[in-house]
C-alpha cells in the first residue's frame, strides 16, 4: 500500500505562530507553571546549575590553552600556533585547531600583544565559522577587530567576511553583502579575490547579478583546481538566476566532463546538481531526475573530506542539498519508494561526511537496505516511522512488513527547528505548557499516521527531530510511550542490521559509576545506583571511584554483554568525535573516553550500553542528518544498542527509571517494553509525571534485545 496523504495545513501554521510567539515571548511564557512544574523547574535547575562549565568561552579557552601549553614538549611561539590553527581548521580538525589558537590565546595574554589578541581571535572565529558554530564565530571575529593588529588587513579583511559567511549561511543575504563590502576595502591583494568570490555568490543570491557578473569578471582563474572549479560553477549558477535556464544547462552540463584533478567527481557531481536545477526551471521533470540520479552516484564516489575552498569562496556547498533535491523530485513524480531509498542514501553518507577518514568505521557503514529487505525483517507489530526534514516539508513514511504509507507535511526545515526548540525547552525547563504543547505537536505529527495502540514503533529522526523526545507527545490524551514501545534509529538500513543480530545475550552486567575525578564531580548517588542495578544480576562486575578508569573501560567493556556507565558525559558540539565521558585520573591526568576513542573500539559482544549521564546522547545534527557522538560512536563499533539522555537528568527519577528497566531485563522483557516500562513507572509518581523526569532516556537501536533467564 503506498499512500500519499493530504497534510492539515491550518494545524501546522497555528504550531509554527505559537513556536514564535513563545520564542519571542520565552520570559512571560515560562514564567507560568502548573502545580507539579515547580519541582520539575527546581530540579531543572540545580542539574543546569552543576553541568560542567563551558569549555568554549574566551576564559574558558585561555586556561585551557595554559594547560596545553604546559603539556607540549616542544614550545612554538604563537604565530607558530596560529598557523597552526588555520591549517588545521582547513584539514577539517576543529577541536585540534581551538586547541591550537587556544594556546595562541594564551600565550598573547602572558605578553599583552595586543596583535596576537587579534591573531588569535581571528582564527578562533575561523574554526567556529567552519564547524558552523555562527554566534561564537560572529563573538570572536568581532572581538578580533576591536584589538590593534601591526598589520590591519590580516585581521580586518578576514574577520568581516567570517562575519559575511555567517550572515549568507543564516539566510541574511543583505547582511553578508555588507560585511563582505567592508571585506573587501580592508583586504590585502592576495586575499581580495576571495572576498570578491563571496561577494558575488551573495549578490547572485540576491539576484543582482549584474553586480555579480562583474565581480566574476574581475578574478583571475585560480591556480589551484578546487577554487576554479567553484569559480566555474558560480557562472553557471548566474546563468541561472538570470533566468537563462537552457545556457545555465549547457553550462554545468559542459562542467559535468571537465577534470579539476583528484576531487573531479565531487566538482562533476554538483556540475549534475545544476543541470538538474536547470532542467527543472525549464519544466524538464523527467530530465531533472535523470540529472539528479548522476549526481547522486557522483556523491558515492566523491571523497568525504573537509573543503573549506568552499568557505574561502562563500559558496557552501551542502551534500545533502542533493539528496533532498533527489527525494523532493521523486515524491513529485508519486514514486515514494524511490524518495525513501534516497533518504536512507543521505544518512549514510551524512555518517561519512562526519567522520570524513579520522576515526575508523565498519565497512558497512556506507552501504543501505532495500525498502523490501526492511519489510522482509519486520514483524507483524512492528513500524518504522521515517522521517526527513526538507527545506520547506517534512516528509515521513510509515513501513510495515507489507505496507508503506507516505505523508508530507507542510512545515519547513526552519519551522520545525523552532517548534523542536520550544517543546524542548518548555520541557527541560520543567513548564506547565510542555504538555498543552506534547498534544499540539502530536496532533499535528503523529495523529495522521494511524498508528494502532500497542505497535511497536521504530522510529527513525532526521535534523532536529534527534532532539525531539518522541515519547513526551501526546496523542488523544496520551503521552506516546503510553500507547507504544518504542525505539530511536540512526535509519532503517541500521536498524535492520541491528534486528539480525541475536536478540538473547548473557544475563551478564559490568558497571562503571561515579568516576574519580574531583570533589566537583562527585556523584554520590552513581555508586548506589550501580551496586544497586549489579544486585539484579549475579554474574556482575563494578567498577567506582579510582577504579572506574578508561583502562579499566576499554579492558572490560570488550567481553560485556551489558554495559552500564553513571559519570559525567559532554557532548562536543564543535567535532563530537571529541564528545567524552569523564572516567577517573589516571596517574595523575585526567582521563575521558572521547567518542573517537569508542570508534576504535571493537564492541562485537556488547549488545547494551546505558550512559547514565547528562546529555549522552547529544551531539551535533550535521547539516545532513547524522548526530555523531556516543549513540552513533557505540553502535557503529559494534554494540547492539544504547540508551542515552537528552539532557540533564534527575537523580531521583534515575534511580527509579534503571531500576524498572534492569529489573524488567532481568527477568526476561525485551529492552524495548523494559524502556516502555520504566518510562511508565516515573511517569506514573505524582511528583515526577513532567516529562523533564521520565523523558530524557532514549533506546537507540537493537529493539528485540532479551537477557537470558539463567534460572
Amino acid at each position: 500500500m503506498n499512500i500519499i496523504s493530504r497534510p492539515n495545513r491550518r494545524l501546522w501554521a497555528d504550531l509554527a505562530a505559537m513556536a514564535l510567539a513563545v520564542m519571542l515571548s520565552a520570559g512571560a511564557a515560562w514564567a507560568q507553571a502548573d502545580a507539579q512544574a515547580p519541582d520539575a523547574e527546581a530540579a531543572a535547575t540545580r542539574q543546569s546549575e552543576a553541568r560542567l562549565a563551558d569549555t568554549d568561552t574566551l576564559l574558558a579557552l585561555t586556561a585551557d590553552g595554559a594547560a596545553l601549553y604546559a603539556q607540549d614538549d616542544v614550545k612554538l611561539d604563537a604565530l607558530q600556533y596560529c598557523s597552526q590553527a588555520v591549517a588545521l581548521a582547513e584539514a577539517g580538525e576543529f577541536r585540534l585547531s581551538i586547541r591550537a589558537a587556544s594556546k595562541a590565546l594564551h600565550l598573547a595574554d602572558v605578553q599583552h600583544d595586543d596583535n596576537l589578541q587579534a591573531l588569535a581571535r581571528r582564527d578562533l572565529a575561523i574554526v567556529y565559522s567552519y564547524s558552523g558554530q555562527y554566534d561564537k564565530a560572529i563573538d570572536f571575529a568581532r572581538q578580533a577587530l576591536s584589538f590593534t593588529a601591526k598589520n590591519p588587513q590580516a585581521v580586518a579583511g578576514p574577520a568581516n567576511k567570517i562575519i559575511g559567511d555567517v550572515r549568507l549561511r543564516r539566510g541574511d543575504v543583505t547582511g553578508a553583502i555588507l560585511s563582505y563590502q567592508d571585506a573587501l576595502s580592508n583586504s590585502s591583494e592576495r586575499y581580495a579575490p576571495l572576498v570578491r568570490a563571496s561577494l558575488a555568490n551573495a549578490l547572485i543570491d540576491d539576484g543582482q547579478t549584474e553586480r555579480a557578473r562583474q565581480l566574476l569578471a574581475e578574478i583571475a582563474p585560480p591556480k589551484d583546481g578546487a577554487l576554479r572549479a567553484q569559480i566555474d560553477r558560480s557562472q553557471a549558477r548566474l546563468l541561472l538566476a538570470e533566468h537563462k535556464p537552457a545556457l545555465a544547462r549547457a553550462s554545468f552540463q559542459a562542467l559535468t566532463g571537465k577534470s579539476y584533478g583528484v576531487d573531479s567527481n565531487y566538482f562533476q557531481l554538483w556540475a549534475w546538481d545544476g543541470v538538474a536545477q536547470s532542467a527543472q526551471a525549464e519544466g524538464d521533470q523527467a530530465g531533472a531526475l535523470v540529472a539528479i540520479q548522476h549526481a547522486l552516484d557522483g556523491v558515492d564516489q566523491a571523497r568525504s573530506r573537509f573543503r573549506s575552498e568552499e568557505f574561502k569562496i562563500g559558496l557552501f556547498s551542502d551534500l545533502q542539498s542533493v539528496f533532498d533535491r533527489a527525494i523532493a523530485l521523486h515524491l513529485a513524480a508519486g514514486d515514494a519508494r524511490g524518495a525513501f531509498d534516497v533518504s536512507e542514501r543521505s544518512r549514510a553518507r551524512a555518517l561519512l561526511d562526519a567522520v570524513r577518514g579520522r576515526a575508523p568505521l565498519g565497512s558497512d557503514a556506507g552501504s543501505t537496505v532495500r525498502l523490501d529487505q526492511l519489510q522482509a525483517a519486520l514483524r507483524a507489530d512492528e513500524r518504522v516511522v521515517e522521517f526527513h526534514a526538507l527545506k520547506d516539508a517534512l516528509q515521513v513514511w510509515v513501513i510495515g512488513p507489507d505496507s508503506l504509507e507516505s505523508r508530507s507535511y507542510p512545515v519547513s526545515r526552519d519551522e520545525l527547528t523552532e517548534l523542536v526548540e520550544v517543546f524542548r525547552n518548555a520541557v527541560v525547563r520543567g513548564r506547565r505548557n510542555a504538555i498543552v504543547d506534547a498534544d499540539k505537536l502530536g496532533q499535528a505529527l503523529i495523529a495522521p499516521l494511524g498508528l494502532a495502540n500497542g505497535q511497536r514503533l521504530i522510529i527513525v529522526p532526521h535534523g532536529p527531530l534527534h532532539y525531539l523526545p518522541f515519547q513526551a507527545l501526546r496523542v488523544d490524551g496520551a503521552y506516546l510511550i503510553e500507547r507504544h514501545p518504542i525505539a530511536v534509529e540512526p535509519s532503517a538500513s541500521v536498524a535492520v542490521r541491528l534486528a539480525r543480530r541475536p536478540a538473547v545475550i548473557p544475563k551478564a552486567l559490568t558497571a562503571f559509576g561515579n568516576p574519580r575525578i574531583a570533589d566537583k564531580y562527585d556523584l554520590p548517588g552513581a555508586d548506589a545506583e550501580v551496586d544497586r542495578l549489579a544486585r539484579l544480576f549475579p554474574d556482575s562486575r563494578v567498577y567506582t571511584g579510582v577504579q572506574a578508569t578508561k583502562t579499566q573501560f576499554r579492558e572490560a567493556v570488550r567481553r560485556a554483554p551489558l554495559v552500564h556507565v553513571a559519570a559525567h558525559a559532554e557532548a562536543d558540539e564543535v567535532d563530537p568525535l571529541y564528545s567524552r565521558i569523564l572516567l577517573a585520573n589516571e596517574g595523575g591526568q585526567h582521563s575521558f573516553l572521547e567518542a573517537r576513542e569508542v570508534l576504535d573500539m571493537k564492541l562485537p559482544d556488547t549488545a547494551l550500553v546505558t550512559l547514565s549521564a547528562c546529555e549522552s546522547g547529544l551531539g551535533r545534527v550535521a547539516s545532513g542528518d547524522e548526530v555523531l557522538g556516543f549513540p552513533r560512536a557505540f553502535l557503529s563499533a559494534g554494540s547492539g544498542s544504547l540508551i542515552a539522555s537528552l539532557w540533564p537528568v534527575s537523580d531521583d527519577a534515575t534511580e527509579l527509571l534503571m531500576s524498572t528497566l534492569y529489573g524488567a531485563l532481568a527477568k526476561g522483557q525485551d529492552v524495548q517494553r523494559a524502556m516502555q516500562a520504566a518510562q511508565i513507572a516515573v511517569l506514573r509518581q505524582p511528583k515526577l509525571a513532567h516529562p523533564f523526569f521520565w523523558a530524557p532516556f532514549n533506546l537507540i537501536g537493537d529493539w528485540r534485545l532479551t537477557v537470558r533467564d539463567e534460572s
